[in-house]
């Protein structure tokens, strides 16, 4: 077509996540912006593990927004644990390949 001049290219991570220290109860969002051709699918990992957003579970309280960021409309925190605490990476993938960001700290403020 037309568009043959358009290489596809691999992802590559061009707003990486940075550390956040929330209240519980407060919304959150870790950035991340991916580009690449075709446009990468992006994927959250919390200490190694995927992390479920409202496409997996529509009552979850994480959104993954357009851009690829993930959005927490609050912070969870409860006497049994902190499950939003931890070190989260954002992974771009298309078929070409896939990037990583920086690792970022969710931390909730103290008690």
């Amino acid at each position: 077509g037309s568009y043959s001049h358009l290489e596809d290219t691999a992802p590559r991570i061009v707003e990486h996540p940075t550390d956040l220290l929330v209240s519980k109860g407060e919304p959150a969002t870790l950035s991340c912006k991916a580009e690449g051709r075709p446009a990468p699918a992006v994927e959250w990992y919390k200490d190694g593990e995927r992390v479920e957003t409202d496409r997996e579970d529509p009552r979850s309280h994480r959104t993954l927004l357009p851009g690829g960021s993930l959005f927490f409309l609050r912070i969870l925190h409860g006497r049994r644990g902190k499950p939003d605490e931890g070190v989260y990476v954002c992974v771009a993938r298309n078929y070409l390949g896939e990037a990583t960001s920086r690792n970022a700290s969710l931390e909730v403020a103290g008690e």
